[in-house]
């Protein structure tokens, strides 16, 4: 047994002389070192304290609304690029072959309840053009829309639509020779317009006065061009719509429109200028069916103008027209064909003729790409005819909230 207690002795021996070093340790310092504290238990977590209420009177604010707020004060923009081509032969009007043939930047925006205010800026090879500028008041008594501002006249379809949203690469003969060319009936004036009530069709009527001025021909010759503060032109527009069924409806339209010409009448007491007198027939068909309303479409349009011009060498009373059809062919593409033929306003007795035929593709809503081919005989004088043949190319973007345009 002698060996057995040596063992437990040496043993026990041995854990006391490590335990208590083992916790002195933990618990006394080195020598040199001031006591460590006791460290106190972990605080639980304070509670996130809730925002300040707004004071009274204040709703509260969030980004949202703020992001709303700032919306409120800035107008829908939008770009518009128009980007032509041409190729072909044309002594009579020619174009560049390449050229960035306008931007357009919108800007529009609701000014009250009881106003709007839309402007439309033009930049060209010219330079920049304010195209039109206008306020329109909704709320006025008697059911009156009215629209203070530069805008253009009610005359008609083809004088009323942009560049852009044009069916064509170019505007038809008619509106060249008769209408003012490109700018047309584009002028600073106040206009007025009314819905009739009937039981039959949606009818209104449009009664316009502009300053006096307008766009000019091919030949540089003016429309309308007041000499005095007293040379207003009027503009008047009766235009009426229908459907004929859910997939096609209507749309015709009279026009006219009067304005002096800047040519002298030889008065010496009381000097004024000659009188140009338009009139104009517009008709608009349009089918659509619903079931297949993204694949198929048409669109049938036509425009018969009549001026009569007072000149110092007598009245010129000229006419002209344009039929077009456009069929859309597939969800992208859209094909159609124009017809062409309008006598020159300063001289009755030259009549030009045309026509044309288009292929538009739509990438998207935002752009569009579209070729036309274009014969045109322009009479340069009695027999003498020179002819022009072209392919014309077009691309059209835009960027920004683009607002609807007239139906």
């Amino acid at each position: 047994m002698t060996p057995i207690r040596f063992v437990c002795a040496t043993v026990l021996a041995a854990a006391l002389a490590f335990a208590p070093t083992s916790a002195f340790s933990q618990d006394t310092p080195k020598a040199g070192q001031p006591p460590t504290p006791e460290q106190a238990p972990a605080q639980p977590p304070t509670p996130e304290q809730p925002p300040a209420p707004p004071p009274a009177g204040e709703p509260p604010t969030t980004l949202g609304s703020a992001v709303s707020n700032a919306k409120v004060f800035n107008p829908d923009i939008a770009v518009i690029g128009d980007f032509l081509g041409a190729a072909g032969t044309n002594k009579v009007n020619p174009v560049p072959a390449l050229e960035l043939h306008e931007s357009e930047l919108a800007l529009q925006a609701v000014v009250d309840p009881y106003s709007r205010a839309d402007f439309f800026i033009s930049f060209g090879q010219e330079g920049v053009n304010l195209e039109e500028g206008f306020l329109t008041l909704t709320e006025l008594p008697g059911g009156l829309l009215t629209r203070v501002g530069k805008m253009r006249a009610a005359f008609g379809k083809v004088n009323t639509l942009h560049n852009h949203i044009l069916p064509w690469t170019d505007r038809p003969l008619v509106t060249q020779n008769l209408v003012g060319g490109e700018d047309g009936i584009d002028d600073a004036g106040i206009s007025v317009a009314r819905l009739i009530p009937n039981p039959w069709i949606f009818l209104e009527a449009t009664g316009q006065v502009f300053r006096g001025t307008a766009g000019a021909d091919q030949a540089g010759t003016a429309l309308f061009e007041s000499t005095t503060r007293s040379e207003l032109s009027y503009v008047g527009h009766l235009r009426g719509y229908h459907d004929l069924t859910e997939n096609a409806n209507i749309d015709l339209g009279l026009s006219y429109a009067r304005g002096h010409n800047g040519v002298a009448d030889g008065n010496i007491a009381d000097p004024a200028s000659l009188v140009t007198q338009l009139y104009g027939i517009d008709a608009t068909y349009r089918w659509k069916p619903l079931q297949r309303s993204i694949y198929h479409s048409f669109v049938g349009r036509g425009e018969w103008i009549w001026s009569r011009r007072d000149q110092a060498d007598g009245l010129q009373s000229a006419s002209g027209l344009y039929v077009s059809g456009d069929y859309q062919v597939g969800r992208r593409w859209f094909t159609g064909v124009r017809v062409d033929r309008s006598a020159h306003a300063t001289d009755a007795s030259l009549t030009d003729t045309g026509a044309s035929f288009t292929v538009t593709y739509w990438p998207s809503e935002f752009s569009q790409v579209r070729a036309q081919y274009r014969r045109t005989n322009y009479e340069t004088a009695p027999s003498i005819v020179s002819a022009a043949n072209e392919v014309l190319f077009q691309f059209q973007f835009s960027i920004g909230a683009h607002g609807a345009h007239p139906f």
